[in-house]
């Protein structure tokens, strides 16, 4: 076997280096790379000893590995999914699992969701407060949760009253647990993890009831939600899909798809708001039913704050040549996509908010990676994208957004998202025809 050869990195103890992460993981990995380099070996909570890597020919290498030689880390959130969530498969059961949930995310079939996401997004935007500040990260989970639970769970009534209330408080016991290592005995049956196992036996219980009523459905056929796809969806072999490992996925979409983009929405109000030049464009573009703009706004946003700042493999075979390094059986390797995406030779001027850099030129799928990447690139992304489209097509045609002078929001880590620490705070006004018309003339003043 070749000798390993890992990158180098401080020689602090371990604690100190454990705590820089947990308390500033961003500042913390931007100084390892001005001091080592696009490479660097550190101790991390969790997952012991990692390397971080940010080189685009080594991130692509890693990516377009095989999973027998490098796949998911154990350390991951299918101990909060379930043995049969995307995140706890590994190998042959993962690719086949992927191939059955892939069609209803891609292609034609996300057009049906369109209305259902626009209609979700001017019932809760109704209720926000005309020139007064409030924070709109909530009302943005708002939204996504009831997308996810209508399109996804096929949900309604009872259930999606049940579940509407529950899931949010499953995903944050479970978020916790998930940053910070908290023993399964602790506090016997008051602890977390007894909550967590009571939030997820009551969430068993309301899938169980909607996976009945689905499947005595008799024009289920029919049917758009992703439940209905699941229940008639086969393997090769022409097995289906169990009703554990229904829940599981589902409980999967639900976690990967609803903080995630309700917080990428967050940050492009608290983006936008600070750029007026760029909402005063965006905002023309819309009135004229434009979307180029959005659209490259929208890869920006996700581009300098990214919701999930990295994503992680682990060494399969005895061992792994990546670029630079010779890796042992074992070894996990971080990629970091905030290093990647501060990176001057692939995004000049990194660190300024430019949509303009996206306009007409597709990101690079090495490159630009919040979704991650390889065989275990979000599989929800294409609807993510299309939900962030949608609801800031109806913001902007809907509301003006006052801009402001305030500094920018700091980065708040919420045990798996990086969320903005006041919540993308917000003043609107409702739109008018006037408003419309006023809005138009202000943005040829300011672009003539």
């Amino acid at each position: 076997m070749p000798a390993v050869k890992l990158p180098d990195g401080p020689s602090t103890p371990r604690i100190v280096q454990s705590l820089e992460i947990l308390f500033g993981r961003s500042r913390a990995w931007r100084r390892m790379h001005d001091r080592f380099g696009s490479a660097f070996t550190i101790h991390m909570p969790r997952f012991g000893r990692v390397v971080v890597v940010s080189d685009p020919a080594e991130v692509k290498a890693l990516f377009t590995a095989s999973t027998d030689v490098a796949d998911n880390v154990a350390v991951n959130l299918g101990q909060f999914l379930g043995p049969g969530s995307l995140f706890s498969l590994q190998g042959e059961e993962h690719r086949k699992q992927r191939k059955l949930l892939t069609p209803p995310f891609h292609g034609r079939r996300l057009a049906v969701y369109e209305s259902l996401i626009e209609e979700e997004a001017v019932r809760e935007m109704a209720s926000w407060p005309s020139e007064h500040e409030f924070a709109t990260m909530d009302s943005m989970m708002r939204i996504t949760l009831n997308v996810i639970l209508r399109a996804v769970f096929g949900a309604e009534g009872k259930e999606f009253d049940e579940l509407r209330e529950l899931l949010p408080k499953l995903v944050l016991v479970g978020s916790a647990l998930a940053a910070v290592p908290v023993p399964r005995r602790m506090l016997g049956r008051f602890g977390p993890w007894a909550r967590f196992a009571a939030y997820r036996n009551r969430y068993d219980e309301i899938v169980g009831r909607l996976i009945d009523r689905a499947s005595a459905d008799e024009q289920i056929q029919d049917r758009d939600d992703v439940l209905a796809m699941m229940l008639q969806a086969r393997y090769d072999d022409g097995s289906s899909m169990s009703r554990s490992e229904i829940a599981d996925e589902l409980l999967t979409l639900l976690t990967a798809g609803h903080e995630t983009t309700a917080t990428t929405l967050a940050w492009t109000i608290e983006r936008l708001r600070r750029h007026p030049d760029v909402l005063n464009r965006l905002v023309a573009e819309a009135d004229s039913g434009g979307s180029e703009l959005r659209e490259a706004t929208l890869l920006e946003v996700q581009r300098v704050r990214p919701v999930i700042d990295a994503t992680a493999r682990t060494v399969r075979a005895e061992s792994m040549q990546l670029g630079r390094w010779t890796l042992p059986k074992g070894q996990t390797v971080v990629v970091s996509i905030r290093l990647m995406h501060d990176n001057e030779e692939l995004f000049p001027n990194a660190r300024a908010f430019d949509p303009d850099r996206f306009v007409g030129v597709r990101p690079g799928t090495f490159s630009w990676i919040p979704f991650g990447g390889g065989a275990r690139r979000c599989i929800g992304a294409a609807f993510a994208t299309m939900e962030l489209n949608i609801v800031l097509r109806t913001l902007l045609r809907d509301f003006t957004l006052e801009t402001t002078g305030a500094p920018d929001e700091r980065t708040h880590f919420r045990g798996v998202a990086l969320v903005p620490a006041e919540k993308g705070r917000a003043v609107v006004r409702r739109r008018t025809p006037q408003q419309a018309i006023a809005d138009r003339g202000r943005v040829t003043e300011v672009t003539a």
